[in-house]
Order: C-alpha cells, then sequence, then structure tokens
C-alpha cells in the first residue's frame, strides 16, 4: 500500500491542542464529561476536518482524555484521514447503508461505538440549537445511550473561537484582499443592461481565482452573494437573477472573501444614475455612525457600546434600524459565516477583547430601497483594525 499523503496541516499541532484544552476547560466548568460537535465550523476548528458532507450526520466527540474523534459517513473518513490533525484510530466511519434511512440512524451507530469507549454515561453535551443536528438524531442518540444525561451545549465550541489567534488572523487578511479584489471587479464591470448572472460571475471568477501577486487563491464563500436592487434592496437576504441590470436603481452587494475557511464580509453600495437624496442622506448618517461606533469598538468596552454609539447618530437623524449592527465572524461553513455567540446589538454586555473579529453591519433595508457600506475589524486595546482599505461611499456610475 502506497503511504497517505495529508493535506499539509492549516495549524500546528500545538495549536489544535490549545483549542482541545481550552474546551475541555469550558466542559468542566459546565459539568460535562464529554460534548458531541455536529457544526462543522467547529468540528474544522477542534480537528482540522475539511469537507461538503455536512449534509450527512457527522460529529467530533471530546471526551475525557486523548484526541477528538471524527464520526461520520465511511467515504468521509478517507476525507478525514487526510485533513485531521489526529491518528487514524480516531476516525469512526459508519456504514453507507445508515445514509438517509428509514431503517436506521447514524446516531445508534456512534452509541454504539462510544459505549464500547466506555463514554455512554454521565452527562453528554450536544449541540442542540444548530443547523446540522436533528431532533431524530437527538432521539436516536438518547434512546442508544440509557445511562447518559444529553444536556444543551450549543455555543461552546462557538465561544471559544472568539480571539483569533495571530494564524487565523493572517488567514482573514488574506481573505481581506480577495473580497477588495472582488468589489473592484463589481465597480469595474457593472453597468445598465448587464445581466445579473453575468455580474455574480465575475464576482465568483475575482473571488475564486489564483492571483499570482497575492499567492492565493479563494474559498468557497459560505453564503452566495446577495446583490438586490431597486424595491429589492428592502430586503437584505436575496441573491440574484438573469435580468439586465436596471438605471436608476441602487444595488448592495453584501460578498466575503474567504481563504482556508476564514471569511472578511464586505459590503458596498452602486447606484446606476442620480441617488435620490434620501438615500444620500441616508449615506451621511450611516457613515458618521460608523465612524462613532469604530471609536468605540475598542478592548474593555462591550459589544452594546459600539450599538449605542452607531445607534446614536442613526436616532439624531430620524433613521430607525431594528436589527443587530454586527457580529463576529471567522471560520465557517454553509449557510452561515457568523459565528452565531455575541452581536453587536443593544443589551449584549459583552465585553470585547482583543484579537475578537466582527463584521460591522450597518445596513439599512427601507421600503423601497437599501443601502449597505460595511466593515470587517479586529478589536484592539485602541481603534479597530480595518480588515480593508477600499473606499467607504456609494459608488455612483452614470
Amino acid at each position: 500500500m502506497p503511504e497517505l499523503q495529508r493535506t499539509p496541516e492549516r495549524f500546528a499541532t500545538e495549536e489544535y491542542e490549545a483549542r482541545l484544552a481550552g474546551t475541555r476547560a469550558r466542559m468542566a466548568r459546565q459539568g460535562l464529561d464529554a460534548l458531541i460537535v455536529s457544526d462543522p465550523s467547529n468540528m474544522a476548528w477542534l480537528t482540522g476536518y475539511d469537507g461538503w458532507s455536512f449534509y450527512v450526520h457527522q460529529c467530533v466527540i471530546v471526551g475525557p482524555s486523548g484526541p477528538p474523534v471524527w464520526f461520520g459517513r465511511g467515504q468521509d473518513a478517507q476525507g478525514a484521514l487526510r485533513t485531521v490533525w489526529m491518528p487514524e484510530d480516531a476516525i469512526i466511519g459508519y456504514p453507507d447503508h445508515y445514509v438517509q434511512s428509514t431503517e436506521r440512524h447514524p446516531m445508534e451507530y456512534l452509541a454504539a461505538r462510544l459505549t464500547d469507549l466506555g463514554w455512554n454515561r454521565g452527562t453528554i453535551g450536544v449541540e442542540m440549537d444548530n443547523y446540522w443536528y436533528s431532533a431524530k438524531a437527538n432521539a436516536c442518540l438518547a434512546a442508544g445511550m440509557p445511562d447518559a444525561r444529553l444536556t444543551d451545549a450549543a455555543s461552546l465550541v462557538n465561544w471559544q473561537r472568539a480571539v483569533k489567534t495571530e494564524k487565523e488572523l493572517e488567514y482573514m487578511r488574506k481573505a481581506a484582499r480577495i473580497v477588495e479584489r472582488m468589489h473592484r471587479r463589481i465597480a469595474d464591470k457593472v453597468e445598465v443592461g448587464m445581466r445579473k448572472c453575468d455580474l455574480v460571475a465575475e464576482i465568483y471568477d475575482a473571488g475564486l481565482r489564483y492571483d499570482e501577486w497575492s499567492g492565493h487563491g479563494g474559498d468557497y464563500p459560505a453564503i452566495v452573494p446577495l446583490l438586490p436592487s431597486g424595491p429589492d434592496a428592502g430586503a437584505p437576504h436575496l441573491t440574484w437573477d438573469d435580468q439586465p441590470m436596471k438605471p436608476e436603481e441602487g444595488t448592495f452587494f453584501e460578498i466575503a472573501g474567504c481563504y482556508q475557511r476564514y471569511h472578511v464580509p464586505l459590503s458596498r453600495t452602486i447606484f446606476l444614475g442620480t441617488p435620490p437624496d434620501a438615500m444620500l442622506e441616508a449615506e451621511k448618517a450611516v457613515l458618521e455612525g460608523m465612524d462613532e461606533g469604530l471609536e468605540a469598538a475598542r478592548a474593555g468596552n462591550t459589544c452594546e457600546d459600539v450599538a449605542n454609539a452607531f445607534f446614536r447618530v442613526l436616532d439624531r437623524h430620524g433613521i430607525v434600524k431594528d436589527n443587530r449592527t454586527g457580529y463576529p465572524i471567522g471560520l465557517s461553513y454553509p449557510p452561515d459565516w457568523g459565528e452565531r455567540t455575541m452581536s453587536l446589538r443593544r443589551g449584549d454586555k459583552t465585553v470585547l477583547k482583543p484579537g475578537m473579529t466582527f463584521h460591522f453591519m450597518t445596513g439599512l433595508w427601507m421600503d423601497d430601497w437599501g443601502y449597505e457600506t460595511t466593515e470587517s475589524i479586529i478589536i484592539t486595546d485602541g481603534a479597530p483594525d480595518l480588515f480593508c482599505t477600499l473606499p467607504r461611499r456609494m459608488l455612483v456610475k452614470g
């Protein structure tokens, strides 16, 4: 048999071990004997696993000692073997007749394997409130381990990811160069009559193609490009169609550069024609509010402090924004590039720490138009570092 060629590790083994130690410390504080992690971002953060296999049941188990254990579909165990930092005996694949079966469930197989390991007793944390762990999975796991008490540990690992290491920030800075390139391509190509699907093709090309100057290409982002125009821009999460771009309409472009699964989102707005006064006045308020919010976005302050600084400016201008104004970013898989922990909003008392990273999402979605100019930032002891250097203004093209 030829020797297995593993994918080069994205992080040193020592960094993975530090992540594991921090996770176990949090588990101990919550009284957990074991932890079952099904969020693919958390799986990757703990083990290095990277594959498009989250459409079937999979997880990583953190037991009381030793390395984490990867569990997933048998054919995906080959991918685990090539990407995780753990030894081969920490990889468990289940037979394919468990996949999307009405007669058996992968969690029944997992319960049997955990019983073999002696991890089928005590208090076991599971991520009950995420996209990848189903009610059926929880029921089957509970039935297969009657001596265990399953308890919700959603976001336990997510919170461990909040402060980024230098290597993580290095990957995010590369993602920032990619998203800048994507926005420059949009600004260069967009024009009245261009079909949106063709513009999206340009966005993907700019986001993925290898760049000789930077020495890296891009990864697929966790969210597709969002680019509604005119009245549709009053809805924040519409995608695209094959219709031509129209004159006298504004379009916001919410996109992200992605490198090694690390994301840096950035939004800008383009108006093809002459922007209405209401939109120009709103932009003035948003940019002023962003300056105030960025001034407050420093270690020792809270998420709420950033939100309050921004919203005070909107209030002075008579603008109502009834949603949060930012969220943490970093390593992610579809369908979301946020980390699903804290939020930049009123009432969130989370204290900011150096190395935290956020998408400062100041978008406005009104009845018949929308506007987005955003920044992705790194929290420091002083003013935050901006990942990107793209001009912070609406681009007007006649």
